[in-house]
């Protein structure tokens, strides 16, 4: 591959400001386990049960509840600062591992995590909870298709 490809730096640093978003939802959804505020970004209540009145009626919920977002907020930290790591340096270098790696990883995330968001089980504000992932997707997945572009055109000429 060309190192002065612009489309594939131009579509890397796509991939990067996408996971950068998704790092910085999971900075908001950690600190948001230890608020009072509500439950997650855009999740102010359980069918009108407020976090005080959980935690009232049984600690424990509460504990566990927040348990599961630091745990969440990690594995989504986690994972895009893999998919920054990978899109900077193996990406850009014109490595297919790379970019099979960084697309897969997040896509599983979000094929798991977002379908329970539409079961109607409980009720957010899908602006303020889902809004930023869907932004940080968006940038992500032109990003992706730039430097897939990019990664099919090195391919075909080095033939």
């Amino acid at each position: 591959m060309s190192p002065e490809n612009p489309m594939m730096r131009r579509g890397a640093a796509l991939v990067v400001v996408g996971a950068l978003i998704f790092l910085l939802y999971a900075v908001v959804f950690f600190f948001r386990a230890f608020s009072e505020a509500g439950l997650e970004v855009g999740v102010e209540t359980l069918n009108g049960v407020t976090p005080a009145q959980l935690d009232q009626l049984n600690p424990a919920v509460m504990a566990y509840i927040r348990h599961l977002h630091v745990a969440t907020a990690g594995f989504i930290a986690a994972t895009a600062i893999a998919v920054c790591g990978l899109a900077w340096f193996g990406i850009q270098s014109g490595a297919w591992w790379a970019w099979i790696t960084a697309v897969v990883s997040p896509v599983v995330g979000l094929a798991v995590a977002l379908p329970l968001h539409y079961t109607g089980t409980f009720s957010h504000d899908w602006v303020t909870h889902l809004g930023p992932i869907y932004v940080g997707t968006l940038v992500f997945v032109v990003g992706g298709v730039m430097t897939l572009a990019s990664l099919a055109q090195d391919s075909r000429t080095t033939r």
